[in-house]
C-alpha cells in the first residue's frame, strides 16, 4: 500500500479499470444472450422497467459500497428501508403532515439507524456483522410493531409522482440515481474524505498512523448507508403506493451482490462506484431475464446465490495473485 504526502492512498491505486472492463464485457454478453433468448428483453418498455427496478438496489448499493470499502458490512439495510418507509407513510396518512416533511423525517430515521450501527461498531467495538444483524432484527420488529403488521396504502399524488413517468420514462427516479452516482463517485475519487475509505480498507493501522480518524470515518459510512436506505424507502414506497413491514426483505443481499460483482473487494480498499453501478445492472438484468423466461423463484434465488459466491471467489483469487 502506497500513501501520498498527506497520508492518503494515491488516487490511481484503485482505479481497477481492467476489472470494470471485464465486468462490462460480462454485462454485454449477458444482455446479448437474453436478447436472443427472449424477444421482449430489448423492448424499450422492458429496459425502462429494468432501470426502475434497479433504482432501489443501486441506491442501497451506493451506501454499501462505502461500508465494504472499509472492510465492513451492513445487514440492516432491508429492515431500515421497511421501517423508514412506514414512518413516511404514517406521517403522511395518519398525521397528515406535508409530503416533504414526511420524507425528511423518514430519511432522518434511516440515518439514525445508521448512526446506531456505527456507534455500536466504533464505540463498543462490535463486529459489523453482529451489530447490523441485531439492528436488522430490531428495525424489522419495530416495522411490524408500529403498524401491527398491517399495510398502509394510497398516498398523496405529490408522493407517488416521485416514481411517476413522463412520456413513459421514470425521470425523477433516473435523476435521483444519477445525482447519487455523481456525488458518490466524486467524493471517493477526488476528496481526502473519500480516499480515506481506501486507506482504511487497505491497511487500517497504517491509515491510523497517517492521521486518519478511523472511527469517525467508519461511523460516517454507516450514516451514509442509512441515508441511502431512506432515499430507497422513498422510492420503493412511492412506486408501490403502499408501505408494509415486509418491504425490502432480502434487499441487503442484492446490495452486497451488486457491490461485490462490481469489483469492490470484500476485504476492503479496492473498487469504485462505477463498478457498483454495473453490478446493480447485472443483478437487475439477470432478475428481469429470468422473469421473462418464467424461471421459478426458487431457481432464481439459487442463481443469485451462485453469482455472489462466484464473485467472492474471483475476488479472493485476485487478491491472492496480487499478494
Amino acid at each position: 500500500m502506497k500513501f501520498d504526502a498527506k497520508g492518503f492512498v494515491r488516487p490511481g491505486r484503485f482505479n481497477n479499470s481492467s476489472n470494470i472492463l471485464g465486468i462490462m464485457i460480462a454485462f454485454i454478453i449477458m444482455s446479448l444472450i437474453l436478447s436472443i433468448a427472449t424477444t421482449s428483453f430489448l423492448k424499450p418498455a422492458n429496459l425502462l422497467n429494468v432501470i426502475q427496478q434497479i433504482s432501489i438496489n443501486f441506491t442501497l448499493a451506493i451506501g454499501m459500497s462505502f461500508i465494504i470499502l472499509l472492510g465492513g458490512i451492513d445487514l440492516s439495510v432491508g429492515s431500515n428501508v421497511a421501517l423508514s418507509g412506514l414512518i413516511m407513510a404514517i406521517l403522511m396518512k395518519q398525521m397528515m403532515l406535508p409530503v416533504w416533511v414526511s420524507i425528511v423525517i423518514g430519511i432522518l430515521v434511516a440515518c439514525l439507524i445508521g448512526f446506531l450501527n456505527g456507534f455500536m461498531i466504533t464505540f463498543f467495538s462490535l463486529p459489523p456483522f453482529i451489530a447490523t444483524l441485531g439492528m436488522m432484527s430490531i428495525a424489522r420488529g419495530l416495522a411490524y410493531t408500529i403498524t401491527a403488521g398491517q399495510p398502509i396504502y394510497t398516498f398523496p399524488p405529490a408522493f407517488t409522482a416521485i416514481t411517476g413517468r413522463v412520456f413513459g420514462i421514470p425521470l425523477a427516479t433516473i435523476l435521483i440515481m444519477v445525482v447519487l452516482f455523481l456525488i458518490a463517485s466524486y467524493v471517493l475519487r477526488y476528496t481526502p474524505y473519500g480516499r480515506s475509505f481506501y486507506a482504511i480498507g487497505g491497511n487500517r493501522n497504517c491509515a491510523k498512523l497517517s492521521g486518519i480518524s478511523v472511527k469517525k470515518i467508519e461511523a460516517s459510512a454507516y450514516i451514509l448507508s442509512g441515508f441511502c436506505c431512506g432515499v430507497a424507502a422513498m422510492i420503493l414506497t412511492s412506486r408501490l403506493d403502499s408501505a408494509v413491514p415486509t418491504n425490502a426483505e432480502g434487499s441487503e443481499l442484492d446490495a452486497i451482490a451488486a457491490v461485490v460483482i462490481g469489483g469492490i473487494s470484500m476485504s476492503g480498499g479496492e473498487g469504485s462506484i462505477s463498478g457498483t453501478l454495473i453490478g446493480a445492472l447485472i443483478i437487475g438484468v439477470i432478475a428481469n431475464g429470468m422473469n421473462l423466461l418464467y424461471v421459478p423463484q426458487g431457481a432464481q434465488r439459487v442463481v443469485k446465490g451462485l453469482i455472489i459466491l462466484l464473485a467472492v471467489i474471483i475476488d479472493v483469487l485476485r487478491r491472492r495473485k496480487k499478494d
